[in-house]
């Protein structure tokens, strides 16, 4: 059998990144795309993007999947037989600062990307949703066959219309789309904008945390490595049509095309306080907490039902939150080459 051809967008991102090393070492021909756009740390994306380019395997362009014809010259040079896209303008409280970048990467490169699959067909696309297209929905925990038509962000805005695009497409089309909605992913090479990473930076140098909602929030923490083992997974689950229509209960999947949502997250909804707890522990230093109301576009909750994921691969995110976080302060340590706390813990 040929090496089959595995195409990511935002292959330098975090969990790009991560998709892209586990796809490598399983034998994949991978393809990344990704602009290196400075909404964050573009040296963190370029050392990951260093590192992915080691493997003989592996190319990749610093293109913007929004420039009209880039996915297209993609597709038609690459033919992969996956696409796992994960590139677009990520973050809550960004999407109210800036949302026409939301509507230029995440719309307009998704549209992009759809037309280049519907010209040069794969096997299975596999697109990155979010939690928080869930919304106002206060029912826990989160099921993907849930209504979600109240999104509170730009950014959540802009995830569900990709959804119900990506639909239209493998209706019209037939094109095998997965939307997978994460849960507040964490751990080494993650993204600085995320609250583990100014957390434990701050609490490293001695500065005071913003902790929002005044600590009560709660989020279904996945740890990325469990993450990339479902989105692996979710590969050879490709979706079909239903020749009578009848979706079985509990199944996502459209009654008019090979479409489904899937959520992937660890089904456990820990406490903030417990999260900077495990970070405390892992730095050996206490937090001092600068305790706020809950910003705008955020949601005080969300906890995910993963039992679709397990009954369509067997699969269940199982890293534990203290684990995770201890892996991801000593990748910080290493990287940035923060100090460790003194033998009194100061």
């Amino acid at each position: 059998m040929s090496q089959q051809t595995v195409l990511v967008t935002g292959s330098s991102g975090f969990i790009g990144y991560h998709l892209c090393q586990r796809l490598l070492a399983d034998g994949f021909r991978v393809v990344g795309i990704d602009n290196l756009s400075d909404y964050y740390s573009v040296q963190l994306k370029r050392d990951r993007q260093e590192m992915l380019e080691r493997h003989p395997a592996f190319s990749v362009i610093n293109r913007s999947i929004e420039e009209r014809g880039v996915m297209m010259e993609l597709f038609s040079a690459h033919r992969p037989d996956f696409v796992v896209h994960f590139a677009a303008q990520a973050g809550v409280r960004y999407s109210i600062e800036n949302p026409r970048s939301y509507l230029d990467s995440n719309i307009t490169g998704t549209f992009e990307i759809l037309e280049a699959a519907r010209a040069y067909p794969p096997r299975h696309m596999l697109l990155a949703s979010t939690s928080s297209a869930f919304g106002a929905n206060t029912e826990m925990p989160y099921k993907e066959t849930q209504k979600a038509d109240h999104q509170m962000s730009f950014y959540a805005a802009t995830k569900k219309a990709t959804e119900n695009m990506a639909h239209s497409y493998a209706h019209l089309f037939e094109l095998p789309v997965t939307m997978f909605r994460f849960f507040t992913v964490y751990g080494p090479w993650g993204r600085p904008d995320m609250a583990l990473f100014k957390f434990t930076k701050a609490i490293l140098e001695g500065k005071p945390i913003d902790v929002y909602n005044y600590g009560d929030m709660k989020r279904d923490f996945t740890y990325v490595t469990d993450l990339v083992e479902a989105i692996r997974l979710l590969l050879d689950a490709v979706p079909q049509r239903r020749p009578d229509g009848v979706v079985p209960e509990g199944d996502s999947l459209s009654p008019v095309a090979p479409h489904r949502v899937v959520n992937i997250g660890n089904s456990e909804s820990v406490r903030l306080t417990a999260f900077i707890e495990a970070i405390e522990a892992a730095t050996g230093r206490k937090a001092e907490q600068n305790l706020m109301p809950i910003q705008a576009g955020d949601v005080p909750a969300t906890w995910a039902d993963a039992s679709l994921l397990h009954r369509l691969t067997g699969y269940k995110p199982q890293t534990a939150v203290a684990e995770g976080v201890e892996h991801f302060v000593n990748w910080y340590r290493e990287y940035y080459d923060a100090p460790f706390p003194a033998k009194d813990g100061s």
